[in-house]
Formats: C-alpha cells, structure tokens, sequence
C-alpha cells in the first residue's frame, strides 16, 4: 500500500497512531484474510466474518525481527508532529498465518507514505516447477497480481513460448480491468451500508480482537524508525528483510481496460 503523499495536515493524528495501526492492522490485515480464509459456509455475513476470524486467530504474533519502520525524511517538521518523534510513516513486515494451507508460507506487508507512487496492489508468487520446462529459466516465477487501487484489475503472468525451434519464452501478463469511473467512492459506500444496517463491508468484535493480537507486542517492543528519503521505496532494510525469499515487486503503471499488457516488470 504505497502513498505518494505525506501526512499533510494530520500530524497529530499520525502522532498517535502511526503507519502500523493506521494502515497495517486493519485494512492490509483485512486483505491478508480475504486471501487466506478457507471457504466460508455461505454467503451470510456472520459466516464470512468467521472465516476471516479464523485468519487473525492463525496469525503468529509479529516479533520485532520481523518488522521495519521507517520514517520519511521531513516528517518531524510537520504541522503537530514533536521535534524527536519516533513514529512510523512505513512499516515492512513478515507475518505467518499457522493454518494447514498455509503453514510455512511467509506474507510480506509493505505500506508507507512519501513513496513513489500512490497504488494498492496484491502480489502471488508461485514457486518455480520442480523441473523446469523452459531452457532459459527467466527472472522471475510465475505470479497473480491484484490490484486494488487506483484501478481494479487481475492479471496471471505464464511464461510463453517464443517463436521458433528453441524452447526458451517470454513471461507475459494475462489482464484483465474494470473501468471504475463514475463508481460509488469506497467511503461513500461504507457509509450508506452503515445507514442501511448493511454488515458485509464491516468487522466483527472477534476479529477485530485477534487482529490486534497479532500485533500487540511490537506495538510496544520495536525497532526504531529508520529515517528514508521522499519518493524512495523506503528504508534498505527493508529489502534485507525479504531478502531469503526475493524482493519487493513495485507496482507498475497500468495500461488502460481493454489494452494489452505486454511483458512483465
């Protein structure tokens, strides 16, 4: 979750909360869970709430090795912010789900203001086949991308055949999006289902409790805010943090729905 932009005229807001809590422990949690719940029993709210609950009870506690915090370059000369703040404007984070489907498999979270671009976007990496079908192994494995924001689309990166007697291709990206323009804005919806007593878009007390669990312990017991410059992807340890299992993939400018996405970043 990468935001162009600062924390503007909400300093004293951020002085009390900070990216980890403002960002990470609600709305990234609630995407890790949409990804990693199993089958709810039906469509009913109170059963798709518990399937998510059942995400935030499997998270492992986040240990302070396994989080970044960052903080851009600036921010303490922000309107209502202190002179030796050590709030975080970035959190980079490992975090475990001990489910059955999902024991062993790490999620990384990165969220941060100040960044290059502003986008929401979900990345899937599969692991590379046992043996290979391909001569030329490329850069990367194949993958599914989510993005959530600014536009809404799906794209399933394969690696395709060139042209040719030599079994060696080109990954490209099978995408799909959905033209947003003049949708519902995303709080304006939130709120019209509040008045209408509409559940679905909202969390249960349960989860809400199991959610906070997981992040309880770093909330106190943290590494300081490591400062990083403005329009950078935030500070290096970041990328050590991933390292053991690959890098950070950036989100990449969008073509317009209906476009052909070519090869992949």
């Amino acid at each position: 979750m990468a935001e162009d932009f600062g924390v503007e005229e909400r300093g004293a807001f951020y002085e009390s909360a900070g990216a980890l809590r403002d960002v990470v422990e609600n709305h990234l949690f609630q995407i890790v869970a949409l990804l990693a719940m199993e089958p709810p029993k039906s469509s009913a709210f109170a059963d798709l709430q518990a399937a998510k609950a059942d995400v935030f009870k499997a998270m492992r506690p986040i240990r302070p090795e396994d989080l970044v915090r960052g903080q851009y370059a600036g921010y303490r000369q922000e309107k209502d912010v202190a002179p030796d703040s050590d709030v975080e404007t970035f959190v980079a984070l490992r975090l475990f789900v001990d489910t059955p489907r999902w024991q062993g498999v790490p999620f990384y979270l990165r969220a941060g203001k100040q960044l290059p671009t502003t986008a929401v976007e979900v990345q899937i990496q599969f692991k590379p086949p046992a043996h290979a079908l391909f001569e030329d192994a490329g850069d990367r494995p194949n993958y599914l991308r989510f993005r959530l924001q600014p536009s809404s689309s799906i794209a399933l990166a394969a690696r395709v055949k060139d042209l040719g007697k030599k079994f060696v291709g080109t990954q490209r990206e099978l995408y799909a999006c959905d033209d947003l323009a003049g949708e519902e804005a995303p709080y304006d919806r939130l709120l019209g289902d509040a008045m209408a007593g509409d559940r679905a878009l909202f969390t249960s007390p349960e989860a809400v409790e199991a959610a906070w669990k997981a992040v309880d312990d770093v909330l106190v017991h943290h590494p300081e805010a490591i400062v990083y410059e403005r329009g950078s992807w935030g500070p290096k340890e970041a990328d050590a943090l991933i390292s053991g299992d690959g890098c950070w993939k950036a989100p990449q400018p969008e073509p317009g729905c209906g476009e052909h996405r070519g090869k992949a970043a």
